[in-house]
């Protein structure tokens, strides 16, 4: 149900480059003492020392040129989910969005912060190595999410720092969504997902959102809700196209969608805002 690997303690004979790895667990892996890449989702990722990787159950992994020294303090902590199934942290799961992020997002440690996730690590590796009793499960989980939560303030911490390129990356997004509705592919392919926005500007979808919560405050996909409903009051106040009208060539199937939208960020309906102004 839970086990911490170390790399070094791997037979030599393994050999992961061109391996396909198929896994029902979850992963959380520290890279360090270690050469190579792997692929995961659509990016190769080059290993740095401090990289910590999260995989969740039933993704496919693909090793590439990866060698492990003998001082490698490489490690993974490989849990089922049915471990954590019944408990709070197994309800909370969806919120850790970084086990959905792409590879070449991976979080990056302090020599601290990687000494203080170790320790996390190894108290669930004493743990289920002593006599289990009617507390082991739930200290295992305990220590598991605690990994979890210091890993969420690692993670502001590097938007933190990373500002003036996440900057850039909000700059883009803008514009992406400025180019998108100036072309014809609202009315012909919809409004734009934060999958679709995302993988324009090599992201993982969670990702992108995650990175314009910190800058912004708002998410990926509040930033497209105003952007077309900024885009819905240019259109009622500068011209006479009807609201249906409107509601197609901003991508909207139905134009009562556009309208409750439009409400909901404006507290009025289309008619009620052209009206008034």
């Amino acid at each position: 149900m839970v086990s911490l690997v170390f790399l070094k303690d791997l037979p030599d004979a393994i050999n992961f480059d061109g391996a396909r790895f198929y896994s029902e667990l979850y992963m959380i892996s520290v890279k360090d003492g270690i050469e190579g890449s792997f692929n995961y989702g659509r990016n190769s990722y080059d290993y740095s020392d401090g990289t910590m990787v999260f995989t969740k159950p039933n993704q496919i992994l693909y090793g590439k040129d990866e060698n492990h020294s003998n001082n490698s303090n490489s490690w993974m902590l490989l849990f089922h989910p049915d471990l954590i199934r019944r408990s709070d942290l197994g309800n909370q799961m969806a919120n850790y969005n970084f086990f959905d992020y792409e590879v070449n997002e991976a979080l990056h440690l302090s020599d601290e912060e990687q000494a203080n996730i170790f320790e996390l690590a190894l108290k669930i590796k004493r743990e289920y190595e002593q006599n289990i009793d009617q507390h082991s499960q739930k200290l295992i989980i305990s220590n598991i999410e605690l990994i979890l939560n210091y890993c969420t303030r690692y993670y502001d911490r590097q938007f933190y720092v990373r500002t003036n390129l996440n900057q850039d990356h909000v700059a883009d997004f803008q514009g992406l969504l400025k180019d998108y509705f100036n072309s014809n592919k609202p009315s012909e392919q919809g409004i734009p997902s934060v999958k679709y926005c995302g993988e324009a500007l090599n992201m993982s979808p969670n990702y992108l959102s995650d990175l314009l919560k910190k800058e912004t405050g708002k998410s990926a996909k509040d930033h497209i809700n105003m952007f077309v409903v900024n885009r819905a009051k240019n259109q009622l106040l500068g011209t006479t196209e009807a609201i249906s009208e409107i509601a197609y060539e901003l991508g909207f199937e139905y134009p009562q969608h556009f309208s409750k939208l439009f409400k909901k960020q404006t507290g009025m309906t289309p008619v009620q805002y052209r009206n008034q102004n």
